[in-house]
């Protein structure tokens, strides 16, 4: 990996654990943190799907050691970046990668969720009781990433490739 890929994956690493804090907004019963999933999009389309998932854990490790996240970063966030750089990497458009962050954190990790809240974090909810919070979140983020990259595509994978 290149020092230029590394240093912009600090920096989504470093916005994500950040921005995660100071974005949120109020979703039915829970609350939704759509920066994480706006960074999938963004890590997925610029660095490509192995990178991405490494964004997403280190993330979701470093909020879960600083006492500001749950374990269910980690099947969410990661999930959510895989299919988003791998779809992307297949289609080779900026929504495919959207698509995938939805699809991979709103339903397929609401749905892993399920035991790892069961097993490991005590509670006895449903895996739907996840599906709503999970998708309102992940469809605002992945907007946001969207965007984002949208605008800044191009001048940002020149600024990596060199």
């Amino acid at each position: 990996m290149s020092t230029k890929k590394l240093t912009m994956m600090s920096v989504l690493v470093a916005i994500g654990v950040v921005g995660a804090q100071y974005i949120w907004f109020p979703a039915g019963v829970a609350k939704a943190y759509p920066v994480q999933h706006a960074i999938n999009v963004m890590s997925a389309v610029m660095l490509g799907t192995g990178p991405a998932v490494m964004v997403a854990f280190l993330i979701g490790l470093i909020r879960n050691a600083l006492g500001l996240g749950t374990l269910l970063a980690f099947p969410g966030g990661m999930i959510g970046a895989f299919l988003a750089g791998y779809l992307y990497s297949k289609v080779d458009k900026k929504w495919a990668a959207a698509t995938g962050e939805v699809i991979g954190t709103g339903v397929i990790g609401a749905f892993i969720a399920f035991p790892v809240s069961n097993f490991l974090l005590g509670t006895s909810v449903g895996a739907w009781f996840f599906i709503p919070s999970f998708l309102v979140s992940s469809v605002a983020g992945a907007a946001i990433g969207w965007i984002v990259v949208s605008r800044l595509r191009v001048f940002i994978r020149s600024t990596i490739q060199s």
